[in-house]
């Protein structure tokens, strides 16, 4: 039996195998079916975590994590969790998605978040072949050409820079007036020639062939429709979290809120015994990396400590 299963392989899940581990933990694995890192590894620029002064982008960011976080023992299986349960005498099955279980006596979920979708017309339809969520993925392919953003929060901003640096112009496209990101970041936007803001407008429909996309068709706050001649446009338009590991048959293990986030204490624990959700997961998460490893850190603790007194 593991002493603690940690589901999710970002920041928040390194950060509590390593401190659960080094706190002296010996049997935790973390269930991670890709390569560990999270959705910071789609990020083109990562400049606020605090000690690391250099600008580089999420990969580069997270590579020493693995390292450091998996020096005291913890140990990765590259499978993914499909759900968890709770067990009679209050110790908790892991299903596998290779048809395999795991019995732990603590877990801690870090599934982390995903892209939503924008729901627009054409967006289904299009989605890899000129609709993207990762300007670090797939800019490459638009190099030289024209291309459209969605959002109005930090990352759609952020993912705009950086592809001036690959396009030869942006259309940024915000359904309001003002943005959602940090004033930096708003002023760097502002103040990019290669970007054209496309404020108080929607996406009515993304146009395209058998090639892939070639068209944006954009409805403006009075009614008017603009079609932006663009082979490709990325949307960043928020956030779902992945809670459906915590879904035993129709309803959720743990005490979760009405936006499907889960409820925490100080400690991350959740309304079960034994049970800790970190980072962008839990209730009032800041989706920063900051927090996420910090609340990992809390969680690999607390699991250190639940695990410590059921042997008292």
């Amino acid at each position: 039996m593991l002493d603690l299963a940690i589901i999710g392989g970002g920041p928040a899940g390194l950060s509590a195998g390593l401190y659960s581990t080094r706190g002296g933990l010996k049997n935790v694995v973390m269930f991670e079916k890709g390569m560990p890192g999270g959705q910071i590894t789609s990020s083109s620029e990562m400049e606020n975590y605090p000690g690391v002064a250099t600008v580089q982008d999420g990969i580069s960011f997270m590579q020493p994590w693995l390292e450091q976080c998996m020096r005291f023992g913890l140990k990765h299986e590259m499978v993914g969790v499909e759900r968890v349960s709770i067990n009679k005498d209050k110790t908790f099955k892991i299903w596998l998605d290779n048809g395999k279980t795991e019995t732990a006596k603590s877990v801690i979920v870090a599934t982390g978040s995903e892209p939503r979708r924008g729901g627009f017309k054409g967006e289904n339809e299009f989605f890899g072949r000129g609709v993207s969520t990762c300007a670090t993925c797939d800019g490459f392919f638009y190099k030289g050409k024209e291309v459209a953003v969605v959002g109005g929060g930090n990352t759609a901003l952020e993912e705009a820079i950086y592809l001036t640096n690959i396009c030869t112009k942006v259309y940024l496209i915000h359904r309001r007036d003002e943005f959602r990101a940090a004033p930096t970041i708003i002023e760097k936007v502002r103040n990019n020639p290669k970007i054209e803001l496309v404020l108080n407008s929607t996406i009515d429909e993304i146009k395209g062939d058998a090639s892939g996309v070639t068209a944006v068709v954009v409805k403006s706050k009075d009614g008017n429709l603009r079609t932006l001649e663009v082979p490709g446009i990325f949307v960043f338009v928020g956030l779902n979290v992945r809670n459906e590991v915590l879904k035993d048959g129709e309803n959720f293990i743990c005490k979760m809120t009405e936006t499907g986030q889960v409820e925490v204490n100080l400690k991350m624990q959740t309304s079960v015994d034994g049970l800790f959700a970190a980072g962008d997961l839990r209730k009032d998460a800041p989706k920063q990396v900051v927090c996420a490893a910090g609340d990992g850190a809390i969680a690999g603790i607390g699991a250190l400590n639940y695990i410590q007194s059921l042997k008292e």
